[in-house]
């Protein structure tokens, strides 16, 4: 019976390292993986002599251009180094799809050069809790900031979502450059150095992915208030807290802001704005209403257009 990661862990003494814990669970999944890919489907014959349903050591070490002596140490968990390059045609060679592919880079220590994409998507399920939960404000968003899906009141809170073409709905670029977001803040200035220590706390895990530069490079070249907080280094975590915003049909709104992961921490989440009294209950209420009252009298697109999908 296959050895799983999790139990390969379990059996090491109590002290022992972390990098030796992850070496361990490394060598476990790689043997996990290669031990039940048919060889048919990586174009080798199965032959009649093959005593295993899975890929020979040696067969994975050739099909990934690596030393059959070095792989066989890697699944050891022997104390070496392995290279992004090697990790790459690992995955390769063992079809991982991106989810594992991301773990393989997990735990072996390195930033993937070539991640996945394509980003996680919203699920009909998720859309249908993000409209149940309404007056309540929610969203769903990436680790990028990148808001993926939002329900009415959530789309009226700090401007009209709607109308922000779907490139720029991202926090990070809406907290520093769109004006009516930037002052539906009541404590704006806070808000920004906040986000900011977030952001370069989430982009530790990313230093590698065009997207990421990407966004990086827009906000430094776009937001001089994106720059003064970006050269502090400061560095902030997800938690729950009070926000206050200022909303342009119902007023001063004081919610309390909780981040509800979809699944692992740097992955998607949903975020919920709770009214954190009763009369900022009462304006989400009515916000909820106005936004409801907007979508029937088809105010959302100009007349004789669709009704585009919110996220």
């Amino acid at each position: 019976m296959t050895t799983t990661a999790q139990e390969t862990a379990l059996q090491l003494p109590r002290g022992t390292a972390v990098s030796e814990i992850r070496r361990h669970e490394l060598a476990a999944f790689l043997r996990h993986r290669r031990e039940h890919i048919a060889p048919e489907r990586v174009g080798l014959p199965r032959g009649s002599r093959r005593r295993t349903p899975g890929l020979r050591r040696e067969e994975v070490a050739h099909l990934s251009a690596v030393g059959v002596t070095w792989y066989t140490w890697l699944e050891q968990a022997r104390d070496i180094q392995v290279s992004v390059q090697v990790l790459d045609a690992l995955a390769r060679t063992l079809l991982l799809d991106p989810s594992e592919r991301a773990h393989l880079f997990q735990l072996a220590g390195a930033v993937d050069p070539t991640p996945a994409t394509v980003c996680s998507p919203v699920t009909p399920a998720q859309r249908a809790i993000l409209e149940q939960l309404e007056p309540v404000a929610a969203c769903v968003q990436n680790s990028r900031y990148d808001i993926l899906a939002y329900n009415r009141t959530y789309g009226l809170l700090l401007c009209d979502l709607d109308a922000v073409p779907a490139e720029d709905r991202n926090c990070m670029i809406l907290c520093y450059t769109n004006a009516d977001w930037r002052s539906s803040i009541v404590h704006l200035e806070q808000t920004q150095r906040l986000m900011a220590a977030r952001f370069r706390a989430a982009m530790a895990g990313h230093l590698a992915e065009p997207a990421w530069k990407m966004l990086l490079k827009r906000l430094s070249t776009e937001s001089p208030d994106f720059r003064e907080a970006w050269e502090r280094h400061e560095v902030g975590t997800h938690r729950v807290r009070r926000k206050e915003f200022l909303n342009r049909y119902v007023g001063r709104v004081a919610v309390d802001h909780t981040d509800l992961w979809l699944g692992p921490e740097s992955g998607p989440r949903m975020v919920t704005y709770v009214p954190s009294d009763e009369e900022s209950r009462r304006r989400l209420e009515r916000l909820h209403t106005i936004a409801l009252e907007r979508e029937r009298e088809g105010q959302r697109e100009p007349e004789g257009e669709a009704v585009a999908p919110r996220g």
